[in-house]
C-alpha cells in the first residue's frame, strides 16, 4: 500500500484532538471579549466585528498550514502517525498587550480607535520579530540542550495549564471528576471505551450534561446569545499603516518587543517538544507560517498573537492526526464570524473540558523527563523554577486585588516579612528565557563541559543587562519591565562571577587531567 493511501485526514483520535484544541481556543476568545469589553473599554461592534473576524483568519490560516505540513512530513517519512502542531492565540502576549498596551492608550486618550490601532501596530510587530527570527531560531536549536527547551514547557505545563484545570474540576467536582474519570480510563489507563467512542467526546458531553442537569447553567443566556449575527472579516490595511505612525508605538516598544522575543523562543520550544514525541517539523518554515499567521491577524484587524500551542505530545498520544487541526480552524472562524462565541460558552461548561487540558498538561511535563537523558533530570527540576516563580506571583497579585489592594500598596518590605517577593518578581521577569538558560548551564555541567557552562552564565549576564530578565519595577499597582542595567547590575555581576568560577574550574580540571 502506498503512502498516499496510508495517509487519512480524519482518524478517530482527531475527535479528541478537535475538543482539547477547541476549548483552548475557546477559552481564549471569550477572554478576548472580556478583557476588551471590560479592562480596555472598547466597544462590542470593534470587538465582534473588527478583532474576532481578525483572530479567526489567523486561526484558519495558521491550522489549515499546520494540517498540510503534518500531511507533507507524513508522505516524505512514509508515516502516516503524525500529528498536526497545535496553534491558536498566544495567552501571554493577550494579556500583555491588554494589560500594558491597550488599556493604558484607552486610559490616556479615551480613544477606542486609536486604542485599537496601537494594538493593530503591538500585533503587527511581534509577528515581524517572530517572522525574522525564523531564520535564526534553527541555531538555536541545535546549539541549546533538549532538557532546557523542553523544561520551560514543562514548568509552564504544570503551572499554567494543569493547575488552573485542575482547580476547575475540583471548585466543581460533582461536574468535573465523572469527565476525569473517562479522560483517566482511556489516556492514562489505556482502557478504550465501547466502540471506540472518543473519551473526549464523552467527557465533554457528560460534563455538560451535569452542569445543565445541576442547574450551573443559564438557560437565559443561552437564548441571548443564540442570534446569528454575520461579521465578515476584511482587511485594515490603511489603519495598519496609520498606527505604525503612531507615537505610542516607540512608547510601548519595550512590551512589544519582549512579546515577540517570548512568543518565538515557546513555539522554538514546542517544536522540541514535537520532534521530542516523534514529529520533526523544519524550523524555518514552522515558525515563518507563525509569524506570517501573527502578520495577517493584524492586518485583518485582530491585535492579538498566535502561536503555536504547548501540548503537541497529548495530543500525539491521543491519536490525532491533521484532521483536528482543520476542523479546529473551520469551527472557530463560524463562531467568530456568525458571532456564536458567547452561545457556545453559554452552551459548554468550561469544566466540561478541563480534565482534556489537565491530561496534557501532565502529559508535556512528563515528556520533560522521558525525552531526555536520565542523567538531566535535575536540569529539568532547575528549570521548573521561574516558572513556578511566574505562577506565584499571579496567585499574589489575583489574591490582593480580590482584597481590594495591590503590590505597591502593601509594599514590597511588607510582604518581605512573609516572602521573599523581591526574588520571587525578578525571577518571574523573562522567565521563559531564564528557565532555558538555567537549565542548559547545569546540562552542561552534569556532562562536565565547563565552558559552555560558563558560556551560558555569560548569557544570562548580557541578558540580564538588556532588563529583559530579573528587570522589574512596580508601576500603579502592577509589576512591569524595567529595561536596562541599572536595576539588574546584581544579576549581571552574580552571574559574570559564576562563569568566572565555571571557567576556572575547567581549566582547573583540564591541567588535571594533563598531569
Amino acid at each position: 500500500m502506498s503512502t498516499q493511501a496510508q495517509f487519512t485526514w480524519w482518524k478517530s483520535g482527531d475527535l479528541d484532538g478537535f475538543f482539547g484544541l477547541f476549548v483552548d481556543n475557546l477559552i481564549q476568545l471569550i477572554l478576548i471579549v472580556i478583557l476588551c469589553r471590560y479592562v480596555v473599554g472598547l466597544p462590542d461592534d470593534m470587538v465582534l466585528g473588527r478583532i474576532l473576524p481578525g483572530v479567526a483568519v489567523s486561526l484558519l490560516i495558521g491550522n489549515l498550514f499546520y494540517a498540510w505540513q503534518a500531511r507533507a512530513l507524513a508522505l516524505k517519512t512514509g508515516n502516516p502517525d503524525v500529528t498536526a502542531l497545535p496553534y491558536g492565540v498566544n495567552t501571554v502576549s493577550l494579556f500583555a498587550f491588554i494589560l500594558f498596551v491597550m488599556k493604558p492608550v484607552m486610559q490616556q486618550t479615551g480613544d477606542a480607535e486609536l486604542t485599537w490601532k496601537v494594538g493593530l501596530a503591538a500585533c503587527f510587530g511581534s509577528g515581524l520579530i517572530e517572522l525574522g527570527g525564523s531564520w535564526v531560531a534553527g541555531w538555536v536549536k541545535r546549539v541549546t540542550p533538549r532538557a532546557a527547551l523542553l523544561t520551560t514547557l514543562a514548568g509552564i505545563a504544570v503551572t499554567f495549564i494543569a493547575m488552573d484545570f485542575c482547580f476547575r474540576i475540583f471548585a466543581d467536582p460533582l461536574v468535573g471528576l465523572i469527565p476525569l474519570a473517562f479522560i483517566f480510563i482511556q489516556y492514562i489507563g489505556r482502557i478504550y471505551l465501547p466502540a471506540n467512542i472518543p473519551a473526549g467526546l464523552v467527557a465533554v458531553v457528560t460534563g455538560t450534561a451535569l452542569a445543565w442537569g445541576l442547574g450551573r447553567m443559564d438557560g437565559a443566556q443561552l437564548v441571548s446569545a443564540s442570534h446569528i449575527s454575520l461579521q465578515l472579516p476584511v482587511p485594515y490595511i490603511a489603519a495598519l499603516f496609520d498606527s505604525l505612525t503612531s507615537r505610542y508605538v516607540i512608547e510601548f516598544l519595550p512590551v512589544i518587543i519582549p512579546m515577540g522575543l517570548f512568543n518565538l523562543i515557546g513555539s522554538l520550544q514546542n517544536l522540541e517538544s514535537a520532534e521530542a514525541a516523534g514529529d520533526c517539523y523544519e524550523v524555518k518554515s514552522s515558525l515563518a507560517a507563525n509569524g506570517l499567521g501573527t502578520i495577517a491577524a493584524a492586518c485583518f484587524g485582530s491585535t492579538f498573537p498566535t502561536t503555536i500551542y504547548i501540548g503537541h505530545p497529548g495530543w500525539k498520544r491521543m491519536g490525532a492526526g491533521a484532521g483536528y487541526s482543520v476542523v479546529n480552524g473551520a469551527v472557530i472562524t463560524l463562531l467568530c464570524v456568525l458571532g456564536l462565541v458567547g452561545f457556545v460558552s453559554a452552551l459548554v461548561p468550561v469544566e466540561a473540558g478541563a480534565a482534556i487540558l489537565l491530561w496534557i498538561g501532565v502529559t508535556i511535563a512528563a515528556q520533560a523527563f522521558q525525552a531526555t537523558p536520565r542523567e538531566h533530570a535535575p536540569a529539568v527540576v532547575i528549570g521548573f523554577f521561574p516558572s513556578l516563580a511566574a505562577w506565584g506571583l499571579l496567585m499574589l497579585e489575583g489574591g490582593l486585588r480580590a482584597a481590594g489592594t495591590d503590590i505597591a500598596t502593601v509594599g514590597i518590605v511588607s510582604l518581605e516579612a512573609q516572602l521573599p517577593i523581591a526574588g520571587m518578581i525578578s525571577l518571574e521577569r523573562g522567565f521563559i528565557f531564564t528557565s532555558m538558560i538555567l537549565a542548559a548551564m547545569t546540562v552542561s555541567l552534569i556532562d562536565r563541559e565547563y565552558s559552555k557552562a560558563a558560556v551560558w552564565a555569560l548569557v544570562a549576564a548580557t541578558i540580564s543587562a538588556t532588563g529583559l530578565i530579573h528587570g522589574y519595577s512596580v508601576e500603579g499597582g502592577v509589576v512591569v519591565n524595567a529595561y536596562g542595567p541599572s536595576g539588574t547590575w546584581p544579576f549581571i555581576a552574580g552571574y559574570t562571577g559564576m562563569a568566572l568560577v565555571f571557567f576556572v574550574l575547567g581549566k582547573t580540571r583540564a591541567k588535571a587531567r594533563l598531569t
